[in-house]
C-alpha cells in the first residue's frame, strides 16, 4: 500500500499549478501581452497533442469522449488565441495615410 495516492498528487499539482499560473498572468505588464498570448497558444497546442495521445490510449468509451471534448476545447482555444493575437498586433500598426491623388480627387469633385 502507497502512503500518498497518485491521485493525491495530481491534485496537488494541479492546484499549484493554477495558483502559480493566476500569479504569473496577473502580474504581467500590458507591453507583454502579445507575446504571453504566442506562449499560450503555443502551449494550447501542446495539450491537443495530449489530448489525442490520452483519448487514442483509453479502452473506455468515457475516457474517449473526455479525450475528444478535450481536444475540442484546446483546438477552441487555440483558434481564439489567434483571433485576440491579431486584434492586438493590428492595434500597433500605423494608420495609412491618404495619398495627394485621392486628396485632390475627391476635392475636384466639389467644383463644378
Amino acid at each position: 500500500m502507497e502512503i500518498v495516492s497518485h491521485t493525491l498528487t495530481n491534485l496537488v499539482i494541479f492546484v499549484l499549478a493554477i495558483y502559480v499560473g493566476y500569479h504569473v498572468v496577473w502580474t504581467v505588464t500590458p507591453a507583454l501581452h502579445t507575446p504571453l498570448m504566442a506562449v499560450t497558444n503555443a502551449v494550447s497546442a501542446i495539450v491537443i497533442v495530449g489530448a489525442m495521445l490520452a483519448a487514442a490510449l483509453t479502452e473506455t468509451n468515457l475516457g474517449k469522449t473526455m479525450g475528444v471534448l478535450a481536444v475540442t476545447l484546446a483546438a477552441v482555444n487555440v483558434f481564439g488565441g489567434f483571433l485576440v493575437t491579431r486584434r492586438m498586433l493590428e492595434m500597433f500598426k500605423k494608420k495609412e495615410k491618404k495619398s495627394k491623388s485621392e486628396d485632390q480627387s475627391g476635392s475636384k469633385k466639389g467644383v463644378a
